[in-house]
């Protein structure tokens, strides 16, 4: 399928066009392109496609960043270079599997010298970017001019691809073509639902008669024909067809039979116990709590108690003896400096990003303090023995949290996402929080380093997406949700009612 959109105005006219090669179309890609998908030069068909020599300048920046750009950067190279193994390749190109060919564009029309950056060309579109954007010293212009260097010596169709939305006004701007990378866009209904400001619960009700209903609560399942449309692991909601107001919460497990669920509370041993406070948080906990749900997603906006309840559940379960140890990790958006650069021992440079984390498991493990009543009335004179001793100072120094003894016992691991490359995850829970910032090419990475006996839930807000590289409809948990449901061990889930707190429910809808 072609991934990009073909309706955009026809560029100005183009002047002394040699014979055209072909009627393929030319797509010439943008760094961020190649750093969001490392395969996005093979996913446009029979076209030619096109890579500025900037961008290679460009991805030999990245390549030694130890994050997932930088290993993306070097699987680009690592595919450049199996395909580009001659000279004549790099001058001729490379002819694609999928019928396309692959080209490396170096613009004759520009050159660097000892007065700086000059432009030799004077075609309509030449004498613009001159005029509009005269600083080459910028990669972004010179890869501008390597797009209307290809769009003024080929006769079919030129498009710039970036992610970049200014870089892509600026090629309008010049009467270039331009287009985001959509070949991993999803189509999700729930997207719009769960960005929706809403109180209430929006759950697929499915009515049934009531004697039905009450002989599903007695006995736990039932097989109801014309459901077999419902995706494995799908959460409804069974309802009396006279009374709506009674129903029971179920899942459909497959071929139309429904399970009744099974977990509904947390009880951390030395902790607190949490009882689900609404229908969402139901559906949660039983996806997170059966050994069977290996995969599950989790769209939830701010407050619905997302990060809580699976980092409950997993401690909990690890607690048990269900998995061996429970991993957390979030997707890290810096404003500043890598993290790499940051001192300390890995927990301590994750610390700021996994905070939420860190917080939800020192309310789990923390028990609520009883007043204590004794405390302000004096001792008996008649007590003999000796003196109750003197209570000692703190000692100085660092206050030790209730969660570091599972991290010193092996039982709780923080982990960075750029170093989970090449592990294979066997018998642990791993939580990965801000899942809507990952890429989905980081998305695969992570659900494919689960071993077996492990279990990965994704969990993420679709309203708050910082990576400028993503949306919506084209972030890692979307894709993971899209591409995985239907498959027996993967469940979904969607949170609607905020219970942190009235001002945050209230806040997270209107502001």
């Amino acid at each position: 399928m072609k991934p990009l959109r073909q309706n955009l105005q026809n560029p100005p006219k183009k002047m002394n066009k040699p014979a055209p090669e072909s009627s393929a179309k030319h797509y010439v890609l943008d760094t961020n392109v190649l750093i969001h998908d490392p395969q996005s030069m093979f996913q446009f068909e029979e076209n030619t496609v096109w890579l500025p020599v900037e961008v290679l300048e460009e991805l030999d920046r990245f390549k030694s960043e130890s994050t997932t750009r930088g290993a993306n950067a070097r699987e680009v190279h690592r595919r450049l270079n199996e395909r580009f193994s001659t000279t004549e390749n790099m001058k001729a190109g490379v002819p694609l599997e999928n019928g396309g060919r692959l080209r490396v564009c170096i613009n004759p029309h520009i050159k660097f010298d000892e007065r700086g950056w000059q432009i030799l060309n004077e075609s309509p579109r030449f004498k613009m970017v001159k005029a509009l954007f005269p600083d080459l010293t910028l990669a972004d212009n010179r890869i501008l001019a390597s797009a209307v260097y290809v769009a003024d010596t080929q006769t079919s169709q030129t498009i710039l691809v970036t992610k970049d939305i200014n870089m892509q006004l600026k090629a309008r701007t010049l009467g270039l073509e331009a287009e985001d990378y959509r070949t991993d866009r999803v189509e999700d209904n729930d997207i719009r639902r769960s960005q929706r400001p809403s109180g209430s619960e929006e759950v697929e009700a499915i009515d049934i008669p009531g004697y039905t209903l009450q002989a599903f609560a007695s006995q736990e399942h039932l097989a109801l024909k014309d459901c077999a449309h419902l995706l494995p692991n799908q959460y409804v909601l069974l309802r009396n067809d006279e009374e709506h107001s009674h129903g029971v919460p179920a899942r459909h497990w497959r071929a139309g039979e429904f399970r009744k669920l099974r977990h509904d509370h947390i009880t951390i041993r030395g902790g607190r116990t949490f009882q689900a406070a609404n229908l969402g948080q139901r559906f949660l906990l039983d996806a997170l709590y059966d050994p069977d749900i290996t995969l599950v997603t989790v769209y939830g906006k701010a407050g619905t108690g997302k990060t809580l309840l699976t980092v409950g559940a997993a401690l909990e379960q690890v607690q048990n003896g269900d998995y061996e140890k429970m991993l957390i990790t979030r997707v890290i958006m810096p404003t500043g400096r890598d993290i790499g650069f940051l001192p300390g021992r890995m927990e301590e440079k994750m610390q700021p990003w996994v905070q939420p984390a860190y917080d939800a498991l020192e309310q789990l493990l923390s028990r609520p303090r009883k007043p204590e009543q004794f405390d302000k009335k004096k001792q008996s004179a008649r007590k003999t023995g000796p003196a109750p001793a003197k209570p000692q100072p703190p000692m100085p120094g660092k206050v030790a949290r209730p969660y570091e003894p599972l991290m010193q016992a092996g039982l709780l691991e923080i982990e960075a996402i750029a170093h989970i490359r090449g592990r294979s995850i066997p018998r642990a829970i791993f939580i990965v929080d801000e899942a809507q910032q990952l890429t989905p090419h980081e998305a695969k990475t992570l659900v494919t380093r689960m071993g077996k006996g492990s279990k990965i839930i994704m969990i993420g807000d679709l309203a708050q997406i910082d990576n400028p590289y993503v949306d919506a409809h084209t972030n890692g948990l979307v894709y993971t949700r899209n591409r995985l449901q239907g498959q027996s061990f993967t469940a979904h889930v969607n949170l609607f009612k905020g219970e942190r707190s009235e001002m945050a429910e209230v806040a997270a809808n209107l502001m």
